[in-house]
């Protein structure tokens, strides 16, 4: 049966993310993920997932500047420093949370930027890997995020095959790749074993997942039968409260399995 994650980087906003985890957990969520949860301080955050029997999943680096147009600092030419920094920071925190996975964030680049995100990655895999910790990379769509180095996902995919590092895997934002690419059931098939992480949202418009184009339905239960056994990170914004829009999980607990 399909577990879900409750990505709080955009579910519960309106709540401190130690409210947040507990609303999680009473929705029915059987985990959660977030964005940059720095602002937290990481012990308070893990008594907050202790109480409410909830592991943490993913945490991304921090992105840089949102404001000057960063989104990710790891494939950015002459950058190196702050990226290097940010990796470590976001080890650091995951370890200290029982964080499982640490999403490093590529940033806007063009080609240029491809050996220095390598260089960057093989750092990061290398900390990790000390505190037994694994790294994610995902592609994010160029109508959301123009300029964004990663958008494809076998560009990705060719990436984490490169380097081999056991503990680099893909993040597949079905919301992004059917974007971009489409034909999300194949996609799946031919990447699950590089795969460390699936997250889902509605497409065009990024709402709840049983609206738009996708049938989830569909998607997950082909998952199911590919034999993914990770998570299903729920990273989508709500279309009016995240109460309001929880019937989707509901109907999806109430699938048999």
């Amino acid at each position: 049966m399909a577990r879900f994650s409750a990505n709080l980087g955009f579910l519960w906003t309106e709540l401190d993310l130690p409210a947040a985890v507990a609303r999680a957990a009473a929705a029915g969520f059987g985990a959660v993920e977030c964005h940059w949860p720095y602002a937290t301080p990481a012990a308070e955050l893990r008594s907050a997932l202790s109480h409410a029997g909830m592991p943490l999943l993913c945490l991304n680096t921090r992105p840089g500047d949102l404001a000057a147009g960063d989104f990710g600092l790891t494939a950015l030419p002459g950058r190196e420093i702050e990226a290097r920094a940010a990796i470590d920071e976001a080890l650091a925190y995951a370890a200290a949370t029982d964080c499982r996975f640490v999403h490093v964030m590529a940033g806007r680049s063009g080609a240029e930027g491809r050996a220095i995100f390598l260089a960057n990655l093989d750092h990061a895999a290398d900390r990790a890997a000390k505190l037994g910790l694994s790294l994610l990379i995902e592609p994010i769509n160029h109508r959301d995020m123009p300029g964004y180095h990663l958008s494809r996902i076998e560009q990705a995919a060719e990436l984490v095959l490169e380097l081999g590092r056991p503990n680099l895997r893909l993040m597949f934002d079905c919301y992004h790749v059917q974007i971009m690419q489409g034909d999300l059931i194949r996609r799946l098939e031919r990447h699950l074993p590089l795969i460390g992480h699936v997250q889902i949202a509605a497409v065009p418009q990024r709402q709840e997942p049983d609206t738009g184009e996708i049938a989830y339905d569909r998607v997950i239960t082909a998952l199911e039968a590919m034999g993914y056994a990770g998570w299903i990170g729920a990273e989508y914004r709500p279309a009016h409260s995240t109460d309001a829009g929880l019937g989707w999980l509901r109907n999806s607990l109430r699938r048999p399995g």
